[in-house]
């Protein structure tokens, strides 16, 4: 007996990426010691000032749907110091019934330091994106990383219902988990998100967690910094860590008042965010 196939649906093209970095100190400069680059995953180091190098990770596929795969890998030696960044938000679309897959791993050595400090991600109707960051902290290294998430484009009209987001972020250290936390975005979260109990009136959200020793004295430069109108901030500290949860009532706002609390922790913003001038 002969089976056709099903041709109700085009059989459509899916991205697959994966790019990966290795920074190195060496001769008292931090180096780039090794670049690989495969499908949509790319990877450029722009000029920057001094002598911290600035790692541009980039999705050329323009976003992601369902079977989409991307994957960042950042390696930093001992004693090397390193910002990365995403060249542009990451966009996750409407799909036909499979998430969507983006993986970051990054490794830090001895004395090293990383910041981690991609560009938003914004969910579309129907978007379903899976996403697991992991850091792997050696015994003295530091981290600070942050992640965005915007609901739609105001701007648009956009308000999703029945978007998805499976967001796992955990930082290790010598195998030992010092920050994990997972969250799960579903239709029915939508329909309950202006519960005063989730966000309100809020259309964006954020994570800062800085990561080293003595990270939880940052905890009263952070909340002394001005809030903008329409956001809300929490900060707590303990044993090494200092965590901000930012909310806001769309991205424009969230993104200048993180630039604000990564200037405070003694950071650079990374050019691409285009955040310029002080913003207080």
């Amino acid at each position: 007996m002969l089976h056709c196939p099903d041709l109700s649906l085009p059989v459509a093209e899916r991205s697959h990426g994966r790019a990966s970095v290795a920074i190195d100190r060496r001769a008292g400069r931090n180096r780039l010691t090794d670049l690989a680059q495969r499908g949509s995953g790319k990877a450029f180091l722009p000029r920057v000032a001094g002598d911290v190098p600035q790692v541009v990770f980039l999705n050329t596929s323009g976003g992601l749907t369902d079977g989409d795969r991307i994957a960042y890998d950042l390696q930093v030696g001992p004693g090397a110091s390193v910002q990365s960044t995403t060249q542009t938000a990451e966009r996750a679309y409407a799909g036909r019934g499979a998430p969507a897959r983006a993986e970051v791993n990054i490794t830090v050595g001895a004395g090293a330091t990383v910041d981690w400090l991609p560009q938003e991600t914004i969910l579309f109707e129907d978007a379903w994106l899976d996403r697991e960051t992991r850091v792997t902290l050696a015994p003295d290294a530091a981290c600070l990383m942050a992640e965005a998430v915007v609901l739609g484009r105001r701007a648009m009209g956009e308000a999703p219902r029945a978007a998805r987001l499976t967001d796992r972020r955990m930082v290790l250290r010598e195998g030992r988990p010092l920050w994990a936390e997972a969250i799960r975005i579903t239709p029915d979260w939508l329909h309950r998100a202006s519960s005063p109990a989730l966000l309100g009136q809020a259309r964006a959200f954020a994570v800062i967690a800085l990561i080293a020793p003595g990270a939880e004295t940052a905890v009263s430069r952070l909340r002394a910094v001005p809030v903008l109108a329409g956001a809300t901030v929490a900060v707590s500290g303990w044993d090494g860590r200092c965590i901000l949860r930012l909310a806001a009532s769309d991205g424009w706002p969230m993104k200048i008042q993180m630039a604000r609390m990564v200037r405070t922790l003694g950071r650079c913003v990374p050019r691409v965010w285009q955040v310029t001038g002080d913003e207080t």
